[in-house]
């Protein structure tokens, strides 16, 4: 056999004589030794050791060292995190959900009802065929503008067949004040002499009809089925369309799918006042340059918040009609409006 070079066990009875040093520093470097006879200068060197040899100091600079370098730390103070988010987002990063917006949708509508309980068309009509020409000509100009030029424009021509048969030179300077009026006049006639002509001389109730009217498109067709007959419509002018994509209704800028995208949010029955209060709201508050976010009152349901002036005193300012203390467009209002009357033509506000 091949020798060994082993030493000699200790003889019985007698115990080994200790070995200075060896046995301590054969534990620490021997895997798996014992770790309660390693001493805590070497458990605080070993990777991988106990956290609670650690030393109290050095883990606390540790740990906050490594949340502070943490990409995307809760803790983190970087702009944009969950602890500053602005009223009407959600904290969490996930997209709203279909169900959440119709909620969300539907209760701006609520709200908006008991901001502006007066919401109507703010178009001066007595009857239908009046508010049909007052709509056609209220494109790329104000209803205030309309109301102050209509009177004399209806007391000359108060039927269609009158200003079907009218000299287009005369209604041209009766309806210069608005603008565009060598167009508008060629459409209102138009449009009265197609009532005169296919319809008895009477506005039709259908949106079949009316949007084959000269200068009639769909949302003068739904202001006209809305507010002169009773069938509920979705008008989408500039102020509806503005709103419905800061609120996250819809992502399009086309007016019929936003119309199409809206009305499968809302009841069938809620489609005309709908229509008024959102187009009050963007008139008087949620303007296309700048909002007035600070005054209004549905910054904790609006994801858009934040896009105009936040300071309330500064909002305060940017209001308009009766919510900023001014005269409404309407030389007529309904008797329920809390607003001072729109002046005549000429006359100072």
């Amino acid at each position: 056999m091949k020798a060994t070079n082993r030493k000699s066990a200790p003889e019985p009875g007698r115990a080994a004589a200790p070995r200075p040093n060896k046995s301590e520093t054969t534990r620490a470097a021997k895997p798996g030794a014992s770790r309660t006879a390693e001493p805590k200068t070497a458990r605080a060197a070993k990777p991988g050791a106990s956290r609670t040899a650690e030393p109290k100091t050095a883990r606390a600079a540790k740990s906050v060292a490594t949340r502070a370098a943490e990409p995307g730390s809760s803790r983190s103070a970087k702009p944009g995190s969950s602890r500053s988010a602005k009223p009407g987002s959600s904290r969490s990063a996930k997209p709203e959900s279909r169900l959440a917006m119709v909620r969300r949708a539907r209760r701006i509508n609520r709200e908006l009802a008991e901001v502006y309980p007066y919401a109507h068309p703010e178009l001066d009509f007595r009857n239908s065929f009046e508010l049909l020409v007052a709509t056609v000509l209220s494109a790329q100009t104000t209803d205030l503008r309309v109301n102050q030029t209509t009177p004399a424009l209806f007391a000359k021509y108060p039927t269609p067949e009158d200003l079907a048969a009218a000299v287009p030179e005369e209604v041209e300077e009766l309806i210069r004040p608005i603008g565009f009026f060598r167009a508008k006049t060629k459409s209102i006639m138009g449009l009265s002499a197609a009532l005169r002509d296919d319809f008895g001389g009477e506005v039709p109730g259908r949106l079949e009809d009316l949007v084959k009217l000269p200068g009639v498109g769909r949302k003068t067709a739904f202001v006209v089925l809305g507010n002169a007959f009773g069938v509920p419509g979705i008008t989408v002018d500039t102020h509806f369309m503005r709103l419905a994509r800061r609120w996250k209704w819809t992502e399009s800028d086309d007016p019929v799918k936003i119309e199409a995208e809206v009305a499968t949010i809302f009841p069938k029955s809620e489609w005309t006042m709908l229509s008024h209060r959102v187009i009050f709201h963007g008139r008087r508050i949620c303007h296309a340059r700048k909002p007035a976010c600070g005054a209004c009152p549905i910054t904790h349901l609006c994801p858009s918040y934040g896009e105009g002036e936040t300071d309330p005193e500064k909002a305060a300012k940017l209001l308009k009609y009766e919510k900023g203390g001014f005269p409404g467009q309407r030389l007529n209002p309904p008797p329920d409006y809390p607003g001072r009357p729109a002046p005549p033509l000429g006359a100072s506000g």
